[in-house]
């Protein structure tokens, strides 16, 4: 399918985002380092080239679109079998429409499936049907059910959360060198053995209504320390910093993941690591024609770590004098963010926007390096 989408526009403006590689970094490369510090540091966005060691993770993505496509093209009523959101969690199905996707009240363009990383009694502990966890995926526990279309891809799923995995703690050495921490601090609130918010996002967003364009997703920043995303067509905008910041799109590439920076990790840092605004509207030029597939990887701190200022690093800055440091847990922080924009979920008497806010605040800032 991938060969008969069109080209993206060449009269689009597009995101300045840092091409860095994989291969490169595995290696301790100085000079790719300093640049991986960079865009953590400024637009918390950057395309990381995966040819060579990142094969392995290509060849699944593209498997994992194959995948969605088969799960999306399940009738409504199956796939709703497998919401939810009732149970106070975002595992599962959320269909198109499902959540707020900004402040006027507007509905979301998109369905969604997450299948989590975690320990079989997390969030769900009175159901037994529904998720891929991580112990499922594992083979540690009795699987949970879920739909045929995924229930037999189970072998290709661990495969491919493990090679997302290798390249996120791969990410979280370096930022761990830069930021000076005792080492593994940062891995060591990223075990697989732990329970956590991990988990993998298959997306589907339809072609939108010539007179009716709409955002599909609203921005927002990400809840967790890193994201790997994999994309086909175009959507995907950030917010650069500044005053005069516009929304630009971001160009996938082929042979390339997109990596951000989440919530976590600019709290963990105080600000030095940036999780940058972003949100997906229709695809630009032709591409809008046609549905929008992706596949994302969330990395999350696991459930009980505090999302605060980390001891320990000469590169970290203090709290401003005054400062009042809001402490959630990771867990708590996950679950505030990703259902304070559903309704249904919360209840409409307590529903506020606000309270589905990150570090948005934080990311409007002008991005500087040190």
């Amino acid at each position: 399918m991938a060969d008969t989408l069109p080209e993206f526009p060449t009269d689009v403006a597009t995101a300045p985002l840092l091409r860095l590689s994989l291969l490169k970094l595995i290696n301790h490369d100085a000079t790719e380092i300093d640049r991986f510090i960079n865009a953590c540091c400024d637009l918390g966005f950057f395309y990381l080239h995966l040819d060579g060691p990142g094969d392995t993770i290509q060849e699944q993505s593209q498997q994992m679109f194959n995948i969605a496509e088969g799960l999306f093209d399940l009738p409504l009523e199956e796939k709703k079998k497998f919401d939810f959101s009732a149970h106070k969690t975002y595992f599962g199905y959320k269909h198109l429409g499902g959540s707020v996707a900004d402040r006027t009240g507007r509905l979301d363009r998109n369905e969604f499936y997450n299948a989590s990383l975690r320990t079989r009694n997390w969030y769900l502990p009175e159901l037994t049907r529904g998720q891929i966890s991580r112990d499922d995926i594992l083979g540690t526990t009795k699987p949970w059910p879920a739909p045929q279309v995924l229930e037999q891809q189970r072998l290709f799923l661990q495969g491919f959360m493990k090679s997302a995995q290798d390249i996120v703690h791969l990410l979280l050495g370096l930022l761990n060198e830069f930021l000076q921490l005792p080492e593994d601090t940062l891995s060591s609130m990223h075990r697989v053995n732990v329970p956590s918010g991990d988990h993998v996002r298959m997306i589907k967003a339809p072609p939108q209504p010539v007179d009716d364009k709409q955002i599909a997703l609203g921005e927002h920043t990400d809840f967790g320390s890193i994201t790997i995303l994999f994309n086909r067509l175009g959507g995907l905008q950030i917010l650069p910093p500044g005053d005069d910041a516009t929304w630009t799109y971001v160009k996938p590439l082929p042979n390339h993941a997109i990596i951000n920076i989440g919530d976590a990790l600019v709290k963990f840092t105080n600000g030095v690591l940036r999780s940058n605004i972003h949100r997906v509207v229709s695809p630009p030029g032709a591409q809008e024609q046609h549905p929008r597939y992706s596949v994302v990887y969330f990395s999350r701190p696991e459930d009980d770590v505090p999302l605060r200022r980390l001891q320990g690093s000469a590169v970290i800055p203090p709290l401003q004098d005054g400062a009042d440091e809001e402490v959630a847990t990771s867990k708590e922080w996950i679950i505030r963010r990703a259902l304070g924009s559903r309704p249904q979920v919360v209840g409409d008497d307590a529903y506020d926007w606000s309270k589905s806010s990150g570090t948005e605040d934080i990311s409007r800032r002008t991005a500087t390096v040190s």
